[in-house]
């Protein structure tokens, strides 16, 4: 049970203790009886009739906590006692406050006490609410079915693996027989069971196209830290998987990995505690993953009276009518979901249509009954054909159209936009009926609002029908209109998350196609962390089909993508890919892009020599044509990377430079930046005077242009350089401040906020107050938990010393 279920309990326990003759007091008893199969201790802990009412509370507190511990290991006592809190939980209490007497009524913190001597101090808390839960399982589907053995397979899974063991299983079947939707309804059941949350990746196990393949465990890794709040990523599997173990112990978490290929591809992403479960999905029996103490279960078919009752959905009487071709109809579908499924939308769009002739028609399509008993594949594709076949034609050409797309999303303005520009007034509406028809054909999903994926099985089959029945003139047209859509999107999402980015000389993508509205920054960022694959999809075709300016301003175009996601693998990717493009297309000011941005994603992987390498390509490059602000750009970037490795010397230079380059064409904000930077540089090296000054100029023309988050850093370095000379109380003015500006608005960050609270603790600390330092300290702690883990020793180090 999650915090506030246990308090619930602890809640209703009081509540209706008092009453022993009480309905709820006999459902209770019942719930111990359940209990008592696992442990008869528990039964014990209730509190005998002539207990002193605060023994009877303790009683209660203890009783609740062994119920939540029994009912995270046993399944029959947490259903029995959800049940029971369901139908028991008491009244949330009033919040007028507390009466006291007559008219007197107190809010907030009060004592009760006869006499005081010295006086009371309440203190407010200096931690804040955790962020929510990572809750990423696809949406559950409405037509599922039975299932019941392999539930409890997986309860077995859940509650009988060894304390101390890591709790794995593998998920095996043939395609369609409905792993994904199994696990994910089974996990959906028990979220209480899993309080820090649900991890989802689909591992690309079986994608057969040139493009794509099994996603490698190093870029898995890496979103699942960063859903974790965890800000810097190491580069290289073998660090990310030890951080991943690092921020998850101790987690109860629940992690799907969907699509799995092989047991190496899985193994750098097991949790490795007893406190969470790793559940795999694939088409492989994964056998190599027993070594690691996971349970392999087959899923099969349906039942056949479950395929039938499937079948039903779509066909209704027609299959009561027709009970022996009905189960012919499954039997050739080998009784697998997805293709009984998609028999019974068949069934459903051709409500005149026999199961017999169904039947019939499968019987004798491409798949054969022989090839349908070796391995279920002909089933699907005859399956598949049989629902394109009878797709209207507006959904059929769509259908082509999308598995012609390099993307795993599709969203409506995407298609209209591939379909004729976007530029047809009622064209999203079109193409919405045409999506339902999809849905109903069960040829698409549905994984978010207005967000579609093909089915892992479907998208080849697409592709193969776009490939077979498209002219080479329609489909390069739709992937032209694809890749002038990612463009025009992309360009609006930068103008709202980075304006200062845009490239003067160079016109806005959009001539050719609409782009898709977007409301404000977090409607930006959200569609470009939702088409992060289509752009970098967009990125490689452009490469592979000779696009050269098209490649490249699509990646200098989704910088916000990189900047804010940073998905690091494909941050150097699409460098390396838009600058071999800009070289080939001739565009100096593109090469120069490429190469520093291209050299920040290369810096942040900890790749410090290839990104010194980069800066003096664009530094010579900027110093032949003349260009002063890439020039200091350049040196900006070669001052960071010798500041991160501690050279300061060189950075001191390499920034000094780049602030004469800055001050000579009146660039303020970036005069601005420099001077932020050679503060930390003189903070690294002691000179705190320096420093101080340097971040007190920063602050003030930040302040002046409204720059309010890059002030808001200043503000917060400044801060603790001046508790660091000594000027403690504006140091800590300054700190508080800037903890407040982390906190909320558009400077919010945790990362910040957890260095402003150390911060504040360093500064408590040295006025020789331990309290007020380790609460400080604690409250940092807490944040840096999934944020950095070596923050975290540090803090500990500093509470240890204390």
């Amino acid at each position: 049970m999650e915090a506030s279920r246990l308090e619930a309990l602890y809640s209703a326990l009081v509540a209706y203790g008092t009453d022993r003759n009480s309905p709820a007091w006999d459902a209770l008893a019942r719930v111990l009886k359940t209990t008592s199969g696992t442990d008869e201790a528990v039964a014990r802990l209730l509190p005998p009739d002539e207990a002193a009412p605060e023994d009877t509370h303790t009683a209660w507190r203890r009783l609740a906590r062994e119920l939540d511990r029994l009912a995270s290991h046993d399944a029959g006592t947490d259903h029995a006692l959800t049940h029971w809190l369901r139908r028991h939980t008491p009244p949330p209490p009033s919040a007028t406050g507390n009466v006291i007497g007559g008219n007197s009524v107190l809010h907030g913190p009060s004592v009760q006490a006869r006499d005081i001597h010295g006086g009371i101090h309440f203190h407010a808390g200096t931690e804040r609410p955790r962020s929510p839960a990572p809750r990423q399982l696809p949406p559950v589907t409405a037509r599922f079915v039975d299932r019941e053995a392999d539930r409890r397979v997986l309860d077995e899974v859940r509650t009988g693996t060894a304390a101390h063991a890591s709790r794995i299983v593998v998920v095996t079947g043939l395609a369609g027989a409905g792993k994904t939707a199994l696990v994910t309804h089974w996990l959906s059941e028990h979220a209480s069971g899993f309080p820090d949350g649900h991890l989802y990746a689909d591992l690309g196990g079986h994608a057969d196209d040139e493009d794509s393949g099994p996603v490698p465990p190093g870029t898995v890794l890496e979103a699942f830290l960063v859903a974790l709040g965890v800000q810097s990523v190491p580069a290289g599997t073998a660090p990310r998987s030890a951080l991943w173990r690092s921020v998850t112990s101790e987690l109860r978490l629940a992690v799907l990995l969907d699509n799995a290929f092989t047991a190496a591809q899985v193994r750098p992403l097991l949790l490795g505690t007893p406190t969470g479960l790793t559940v795999v999905t694939s088409r492989n029996s994964l056998t190599g993953l027993r070594a690691d103490g996971a349970r392999v279960h087959r899923l099969d078919g349906l039942p056949a009276e479950s395929a039938v009752e499937l079948l039903a959905t779509g066909g209704g009487a027609r299959v009561t009518q027709e009970p022996a071709a009905a189960r012919e109809v499954v039997r050739l579908c080998g009784r697998l979901p997805l293709a009984v499924g998609l028999a019974s939308a068949q069934l459903a769009v051709r409500p005149h249509r026999s199961v017999s002739a169904l039947a019939d028609s499968l019987a004798h399509g491409d798949g054969a009954v022989g090839t349908l008993r070796v391995d279920g594949e002909a089933v699907m594709r005859t399956a598949l054909d049989l629902s394109y076949e009878l797709l209207p034609d507006a959904s059929a050409m769509l259908y082509r159209l999308m598995g012609l797309l390099p993307t795993d999303r599709h969203d409506l303005f995407m298609l209209a936009a591939v379909l004729d520009g976007g530029r047809t007034p009622d064209s999203a509406h079109q193409i919405d009926m045409t999506v339902q028809t999809l849905l109903e054909a069960n040829l698409l999903e549905e994984t978010g609002p207005g967000i579609h994926r093909l089915h892992d099985v479907v998208r080849p089959h697409a592709r193969r029908m776009g490939e077979e029945r498209e002219e080479r003139a329609s489909r390069d047209r739709s992937l032209r209109r694809y890749v002038d859509w990612c463009l025009a999107t992309s360009a609006a999402a930068e103008s709202i998350l980075t304006p200062s980015h845009r490239m003067r000389e160079e016109a806005t993508p959009g001539d050719t196609a609409i782009a898709t509205p977007l409301a404000g920054p977090e409607e930006a960022l959200l569609w470009l962390d939702t088409h992060r694959n289509g752009i970098m999809g967009a990125i490689r075709h452009c490469a592979h089909a000779g696009w050269h300016t098209s490649c490249w301003r699509l990646t200098d175009l989704a910088w916000p993508l990189f900047l804010r996601l940073r998905p690091t693998d494909l941050w150097i990717e699409a460098h390396r890919l838009g600058l071999e493009a800009a070289r080939r297309s001739g565009s100096r000011p593109g090469e120069g892009r490429m190469l520093t941005s291209g050299a920040i994603g290369l810096r942040n992987a900890g790749r410090y020599e290839e990104a010194c390498d980069w800066y003096r390509q664009a530094l010579d490059m900027a110093v032949a044509d003349g260009d002063v602000r890439q020039q200091a750009q350049s040196l900006s970037g070669l001052g960071h990377v010798s500041l991160l490795a501690l050279r300061l010397d060189e950075a001191r230079a390499h920034f000094e430079h780049t602030l004469r380059l800055r001050e000579s064409i009146g660039y303020r904000r970036g005069v601005a930046l420099t001077r932020r930077r050679l503060g930390e540089t003189a903070l690294a090296a002691g000179d705190l005077a320096s420093a101080a000054r340097y971040l007190r100029d920063a602050s003030a023309e930040l302040a002046a242009l409204e720059e309010t988050y890059e002030q808001t850093r200043v503000e917060a370095l400044l801060g603790h350089v001046l508790d660091l000379g000594g000027e403690h109380d504006e140091g800590v003015r300054r700190l508080r401040g800037a903890l407040r500006g982390f906190r909320e608005g558009g400077s919010r960050s945790e990362h910040w906020e957890g260095r402003c609270l150390e911060w504040l603790g360093t500064a408590a600390e040295s006025r020789g107050d331990p309290a007020d330092a380790a609460a400080h300290y604690e409250a940092a702690r807490t944040l840096f938990r999934q944020l950095d883990p070596a923050a975290v020793e540090r803090l500990d180090d500093r509470l240890r010393r204390l």
